[in-house]
């Protein structure tokens, strides 16, 4: 999805040789399984962090190409709103001190980039859902100038045939509705990426999606959209909503939404691909003039340019990628359940625990996918973005058990045990799940501390809801910067 392209009208024609495109991507793929033609190193990570920009107030900043232009780094990037943007970190191998260099690399690059939006009256948050966002903010008139969104736009709501209706219930209560996919430019988040071994993709797959819940549990920060107070991590449910492409009928007879947590374990990475086709029209029907059997055949490596565009309009939290760099194919599960910030080292930690957990659980001699339904696995999901680390999440061998518990009981030591086989340095590891910890034990998520800032500066200042939300953005923007955990956050306005 993050290729660039022009903006073409779109003919029957156009869907139908698509179509085939995908179809002969997905046979050329199930022939480079079976000839065993992928790079099989695990242990490449990659970060994605997408961004918030304000203004000196806390408000929504809508000048991300002037901001982009200020930074003139080819790792950032544009993103879907006027006022997002994001970095992409090159990717390298986990062990040693690679995750302390990580987090270096990353704190150097947004303070670099802070710096230089600073000058033209911006700043940049690494939060979930920008607090102050308005309903007046997203709009088609403040989706970035890139064809592709404008495109992804017109398609969706060309299928949907209505406007979008976003409902949540929460602690507080939203109805409203949307002209265009912007109110999904809210939804700022981490994306973990993790190279797989075709032998081993399913496992860690499975392993990802049975932790999704419990990751958003520990690390929920968007309880604010609109003004209202809603679940702990808005972005979940925001995200479903707004880039659906199915009316209610089409709800109603079970067609499968594009933000999909997906509906089975499965035994292999073409289980994913395959679905994608089954399942999914295509958004943007744009065929590459490569033909993948013929560059296969005559020894090149095919980037399945289709195949992966396709994938790409289809937003799983847990999603499969292909790709093809210096001429060697490989595999990647791409974890995008985590919200933005609050801080770096809030963000590293997050990293460390999903890496060292998925890894213990993907090489576990008896699978926790064998041991818990899928379904449970999906509303664990859901608990937790509605209740944060109050979500009471189900494990096998555990039960139903506030996230907390299961975490300082059961799954942190997994996750050192799995940072372990990565050969990370224990002194690193233990300073990145001591975050985790001191989070279980303090309650406080970047979503507490939000909530919980604001009803102090509503209770002792007499701040009225707009205004309290303004000056804890603020507290959050000078907290993000200070790069101190988020459990270590003062709550006093």
């Amino acid at each position: 999805m993050g290729r660039d392209i022009q903006a073409i009208k779109i003919s029957g024609e156009d869907r139908r040789k698509y179509r085939d495109k995908v179809r002969r991507s997905l046979e050329v793929l199930a022939r480079m399984l079976r000839e065993r033609m992928f790079e099989a190193s695990p242990s490449q990570t990659g970060l994605e962090i997408e961004l918030n920009l304000v203004d000196s107030r806390g408000a929504p900043s809508m000048r991300n190409a002037d901001v982009l232009e200020a930074i003139a780094d080819p790792a950032w990037a544009t993103e879907l709103g006027q006022f997002n943007l994001e970095i992409n970190v090159p990717p390298r191998q986990l062990d040693g001190d690679a995750l302390a260099d990580l987090e270096e690399e990353v704190r150097a690059s947004l303070n670099a980039a802070d710096a230089r939006a600073r000058g033209i009256g911006s700043r940049l948050v690494m939060v979930g859902i920008l607090p102050t966002l308005q309903k007046h903010d997203v709009h088609e008139g403040t989706l970035s100038a890139n064809a592709r969104y404008r495109m992804m736009n017109e398609q969706i709501f060309a299928a949907r045939g209505e406007d979008m209706r976003i409902a949540i219930d929460g602690a507080e209560h939203l109805l409203t509705h949307a002209d265009s996919i912007t109110p999904e430019a809210a939804c700022t988040s981490v994306q973990l990426h993790l190279q797989a071994s075709p032998d081993a993709f399913a496992s860690y797959w499975n392993a990802a999606q049975a932790i999704a819940g419990v990751q958003v549990a520990l690390a929920a920060n968007s309880p604010f959209l609109f003004g209202r107070q809603l679940w702990h991590e808005t972005r979940i449910t925001l995200f479903e909503q707004a880039t659906d492409t199915r009316p209610d009928e089409l709800k109603q007879q079970g067609v499968r939404p594009r933000v999909w947590f997906g509906e089975r374990w499965i035994t292999s990475v073409f289980d994913l691909f395959e679905e994608n086709l089954r399942y999914f029209p295509a958004l943007l029907p744009i065929c590459d003039e490569e033909d993948p059997l013929a560059a296969l055949d005559r020894g090149a490596c095919p980037q399945l340019a289709e195949m992966t565009l396709h994938n790409g309009t289809i937003h799983r939290w847990n999603r499969p990628v292909y790709a093809a760099v210096d001429g060697t194919p490989h595999l990647r599960v791409e974890n995008r359940v985590l919200p933005a910030g609050p801080s770096v080292a809030d963000v590293m930690a997050n990293a460390a625990f999903y890496y060292g957990l998925v890894r213990a659980l993907a090489e576990a001699q008896r699978p926790v996918w064998t041991q818990m339904s899928f379904a449970t696995a999906a509303e664990n999901l859901h608990e937790a973005a509605r209740h944060g680390m109050d979500a009471k999440l189900y494990w096998p061998g555990f039960g139903e058990a506030p996230a907390a518990e299961l975490v300082l009981r059961r799954l942190l030591p997994l996750a050192r045990e799995g940072l372990g086989r990565w050969d990370v340095s224990p002194v690193h590891a233990d300073r990145l799940l001591g975050i985790i910890e001191q989070r279980c034990l303090t309650g406080r998520t970047g979503a507490a501390w939000q909530i919980a800032t604001v009803a102090a500066l509503t209770q002792r200042s007499g701040a009225d809801r707009p205004e309290a939300l303004r000056l804890m953005t603020q507290r959050y923007i000078e907290h993000m910067h200070s790069n101190e955990p988020v459990h270590t956050w003062p709550l006093s306005p």
